[in-house]
Formats: C-alpha cells, sequence, structure tokens
C-alpha cells in the first residue's frame, strides 16, 4: 500500500478482485506487487490477447532498448504478449527471427531498424508477410513500396534544429559524422544537412563537411577526428554514441569540448545527460512513437487498415553543456620589427596551437 500510495483496503480490494477501483489506481497496486517482488494472485494475470513479434538491432545502442520497452509496455497494456528479437553481428539473422515468429503464429510484427531501413536490401522479406496478410509495422526506416505503416523520427527537422542551434553560436564551420549513406535515416540527415549548408555556401562542395562511418563511439572517434582535423568547430551526430566518440577525438587533440568543439548528439540514449560534459542532442519522441506504432499494428489487426503515409515525429533539442560560442578566431601574426643595427628581431609570439 505504501509503495502504491495507496490505503491497505485499496490493495485488499485489488487482490481480491473487487470492483470499485479506478484503473489507473488499480495499475499502480499491480506495479507495486510487481516492484516488491511479490507473485500476483492467480485470478489477476492478465491472459494475453495474442502474440506480437518484436525485431530490434543489437541493444549496445541505449536508443534500441529504450524503443523496445516504449512498446513492450504498450503491447502489455494492450494485453497482447511481445516477443523481443534481438540481433547481433554472427547471430540470429532477421529472416530466421520471421521465420520463428511466424512459425509461433504471431499476431504480427514490429520491425525496429532493421533491414527495411537499408536502401540496398531486398524488400521482398515483407512483401511475402504481407502476402500472408500478416500485420507488420516499420519503426526509423520507410520502405517505399511495402504495403505497411511505417512511424520515424524527422530527421530533416533534427539536423535543421542542430544547425540552426550551432549557427546562433556564431559556428560557421559545421560537420555531420553519420552512419552508413545506405540507412535511411543517414540518408535523410546527410541531404537536409548539404541543403542547409549550399543555402549559406552555394559555390561550395557541402560533402566535404560530411564523414559516413559507423553509428559506435568508435565511429564517431574517426569521423570527428576528420572533421577536427579539417577546421570544423562543431559537429553534428547520427547519434550520442557518436557524439561521444567525437568528445573523445577532441580531448585526445587537446581540445576542449564546448570551449575548442562544440557536439551534437542524436537519441537522447538514457543516461546521456550524465556524461562530462552533459551532452547536447536531438531526443527521439520514443515513448510516442512506441505508443503510434502498437496502435497502427493493433488497428491493422483488428481489420481496420491505416494510412501508409510515414507517420513522422518531431524530436526536440535539448542543450546541455557540450555545446557553446564558437571559439574566436585565432589573431593574425603581428609584422616583423624592423632590423635594428644592435642584432636581429625576436621571433613574433604566436596563439596557442598556432603552427
Amino acid at each position: 500500500a505504501e509503495q502504491a500510495g495507496v490505503s491497505t483496503a485499496t490493495v485488499s480490494r485489488v487482490l481480491n478482485g473487487k470492483p470499485g477501483v479506478a484503473a489507473e489506481t488499480r495499475k499502480a497496486v499491480l506495479a507495486a506487487l510487481d516492484v516488491l517482488g511479490y507473485d500476483r494472485p492467480e485470478k489477476l494475470r492478465n491472459r494475453s490477447q495474442g502474440l506480437v513479434g518484436l525485431i530490434v538491432p543489437e541493444l549496445d545502442n541505449p536508443v534500441f532498448p529504450a524503443l523496445a520497452q516504449a512498446i513492450e509496455t504498450t503491447l502489455s497494456d494492450r494485453g497482447y504478449t511481445p516477443l523481443l528479437c534481438t540481433q547481433s553481428p554472427g547471430g540470429t539473422t532477421e529472416d530466421e527471427y520471421i521465420e520463428m515468429l511466424t512459425e509461433l503464429g504471431v499476431d504480427g510484427i514490429v520491425f525496429v531498424s532493421g533491414r527495411h531501413a537499408d536502401t540496398t536490401a531486398s524488400t521482398e522479406r515483407y512483401h511475402r508477410l504481407r502476402g500472408r496478410g500478416l500485420p507488420i509495422v516499420f519503426v526509423n526506416g520507410y520502405a517505399a513500396g511495402v504495403d505497411a505503416p511505417a512511424v520515424s523520427t524527422d530527421d530533416a527537422v533534427a539536423v535543421t534544429l542542430a544547425v540552426r542551434h550551432l549557427r546562433s553560436l556564431g559556428h560557421e564551420r559545421i560537420g555531420l559524422a553519420v552512419g552508413p549513406d545506405r540507412y535511411v535515416p543517414s540518408r535523410r540527415k546527410i541531404a537536409t544537412f548539404t541543403a542547409l549548408l549550399a543555402e549559406q555556401r552555394p559555390d561550395e562542395d557541402a560533402e566535404q563537411h560530411v564523414v559516413s562511418t559507423l553509428f559506435t563511439v568508435e565511429g564517431g572517434q574517426v569521423a570527428g577526428g576528420e572533421l577536427i582535423d579539417s577546421g570544423h568547430t562543431a559537429v553534428v551526430c547520427g547519434s550520442d554514441l557518436m557524439a561521444l566518440g567525437v568528445i573523445r577525438a577532441a580531448r585526445s587533440r587537446g581540445l576542449r569540448v564546448p570551449e575548442d568543439v562544440s557536439v551534437v548528439g542524436f537519441d537522447d540514449s538514457p543516461l546521456i545527460a550524465f556524461t562530462d560534459p552533459p551532452l547536447t542532442t536531438l531526443r527521439q519522441p520514443v515513448v510516442a512513437m512506441g505508443k503510434a506504432a502498437v496502435s497502427a499494428l493493433m488497428a491493422e489487426i483488428g481489420g481496420t487498415r491505416v494510412s501508409r503515409t510515414e507517420l513522422l515525429f518531431h524530436p526536440e533539442l535539448i542543450v546541455r553543456g557540450s555545446t557553446g560560442p564558437a571559439p574566436a578566431a585565432p589573431a593574425a601574426p603581428a609584422a616583423p620589427a624592423a632590423p635594428t643595427t644592435t642584432g636581429s628581431a625576436e621571433p613574433t609570439p604566436r596563439a596557442a596551437g598556432v603552427p
């Protein structure tokens, strides 16, 4: 009762299955049971409405567990049992998971950043599923021509927010560090970024400000190193992990974040606010996206066709400590003093870090 914030009488009514308890209160009591380690009475255990497959990529990137949890929670609230399938290099493939899930007789499948997001991959697997009448939903990666709803973060808005933020701080040399450009989210970020740069500097090749590597800390370190060495004072990243790699690259060069280099992440993964410095990032609305994906799937399972127009969610710019004003340009060296009869002039002092 103390854990749920209710009276013992209310707990008694919930445990005995009696009416007269609000749905939210009943849910709070059941949550308290779970948190405190009690087994639910048999009569209070949920009866599953069916099974739903949830296929996500590797779990090293914290945003994927966050998305999975949001989707699983919403499925459970709808009475469905989620079957979580996670991938790793050399492990079970998406196609193998699809085969297993269909053999189990799932009512639908949610794909998060899967092969549907890879522009080089075949979409035949999804056409086969739809041909069998199995409802599916895509999250973060629109596959044109596939008869399925899609829910994504608006990458164009994300990049626009990041670039405008950095420009407002006085940065002119802004770089973009993203994952492989065969993925839909990367392509969208690159397209928006290069368009924004072309507006500002139409005579300049915008692609020289973009580095594609991997969506990892190591990938971010490589991309960040290239961009920093080519004179960029700010870097927009395709993931929070990449942003941490860019910060590592800056520090390995004796530079400070944000005094010398500003860094913007993407995702707002759990715990990212506690990095050093706390990371400025674009927050994906994972809870809202999870609810939308499940709602679309439930409608399809119930026989109601959902619009095939991709549902785009606006990210939120979360400004923290990894972005700051652009560093002042180093002063030009003073002209050498005129020679005197007593000897040559002393060499002109140089600003720190200037060769």
